[in-house]
């Protein structure tokens, strides 16, 4: 059965012909004409707005997620007190973004119950076309991803910085019209693990520079999402959009990309910060005595007269110091010299105790006569 009941309600104003004679009827119809376009613009503008709203909303959830997940690797517990504020930021955007898909809902019940006009009648069917199916795709493991995104930089390496490397947006948009299947996420994770890297070695402008292209590749990428499309079947809006000098699109593009370099400043302070730690760790691991102590530590720990005589490597400065000194703590001192390397009891060939440089550096402590040495210890 074919419902006609939508023809019920129609507003056909236009095509009255009853009024009165001192009435000029073309005028009246042109004004409830014009009354009633104006009010359909007010209503599509508000619905727009609300649109506008909704996404905006969605926007500033998913970074504050994302923000929140950055926050959990790299600094679980000195974060906490940023993690639960993000949280509570998060909660409350959630309670907006309801807000703004309720009033969305009602305003699409109010637009279908709005009476059909001429107007509304009258609108192009057939003017384009498009077919845009996507098959079901099924949901990818971490290994296939690392995999995929392996093989497609490995391919497509050289093409992706020379994008990362464009400024202007007409070269921009013309080289992913010749090289389309650049516009994916592969290439966004590519160009964000650069910016990083160069921000680490200490490529600070040209970062910048690569930066400004990776939120290029994310605009699309979100646009993509929002339209529900492949990100191939509308970058082109998204420079059509940027290039009309839209004053609030441009300035949430400059907001994300300002933010987007901070996080990479961040991100590289934390790597260079661990290579540090790890290098550190390293020369430690080398510098470790026959007994697992490091001679840097023990030499910083020794009372300042001992240190003295490592220092101008006297051993009978030494062994004076050692005879004034209580035995138990004597011993205890030499025990960790020895452990580290600092004191090599029983060697034959040397010429006294250590020294200790402003680098941290050390010379192993040799004695003739170790045995005799250990003895007054």
């Amino acid at each position: 059965m074919v419902d006609y009941s939508v023809w019920d309600h129609i507003e056909v104003s236009d095509d009255e012909d009853e009024t009165h004679p001192n009435i000029d009827t073309a005028s009246l119809f042109r004004w409830r004409h014009q009354a009633r376009v104006e009010r359909m613009e007010q209503f599509q503008k508000e619905k727009e707005e609300l649109d506008k709203g909704c996404r905006e909303c969605k926007r500033k959830l998913a970074e504050c997620q994302k923000k929140m997940k950055e926050l959990e690797v790299s600094a679980p517990e000195s974060g906490k007190g940023e993690l639960e504020k993000l949280q509570a930021e998060a909660q409350q955007l959630r309670k907006e973004e309801k807000s703004w898909e309720k009033k969305l809902e009602e305003l699409k019940k109010k637009e279908k119950n709005l009476p059909w006009n001429v107007d509304t009648l009258s609108k192009d069917g057939f003017s384009k076309s498009v077919f845009n199916v996507k098959p079901e795709e099924k949901e990818e493991t971490e290994e296939q991803k690392e995999k995929k995104h392996k093989t497609f930089v490995e391919r497509h390496e050289k093409q992706i910085k020379h994008f990362g490397m464009l400024r202007r947006w007409d070269d921009s948009q013309k080289y992913l019209s010749d090289n389309p299947h650049l516009v994916c996420e592969e290439t966004a994770n590519y160009l964000v693990i650069w910016c990083i890297d160069l921000e680490v070695e200490e490529k600070h402008a040209l970062m910048e520079q690569v930066a400004h292209q990776t939120i290029v590749m994310q605009f699309i990428l979100e646009l993509a999402k929002s339209l529900k499309v492949d990100p191939r079947a509308c970058f082109r809006q998204f420079f059509t959009k940027i290039k009309t000098a839209d004053q609030q699109y441009m300035e949430g593009f400059n907001d994300e990309l300002e933010a987007f370099k901070e996080r990479v400043r961040g991100r590289a302070k934390v790597r260079i910060e661990k290579a540090m730690k790890e290098y550190e760790e390293e020369e430690r691991q080398k510098r470790l005595g026959p007994g697992g102590l490091d001679p840097v530590e023990v030499y910083e720990s020794l009372p300042p007269e001992l240190q003295k005589c490592f220092d101008v490597k006297d051993v009978q400065m030494l062994q004076d110091a050692i005879s004034k000194m209580d035995p138990t703590e004597a011993k205890h001192h030499m025990q960790r010299c020895i452990d580290s390397g600092l004191w090599v009891p029983n060697a034959k060939s040397g010429e006294g105790a250590g020294k200790s440089g402003a680098d941290g550096s050390e010379e192993k402590a040799k004695k003739e006569n170790g045995g005799e040495e250990e003895g007054n210890a």
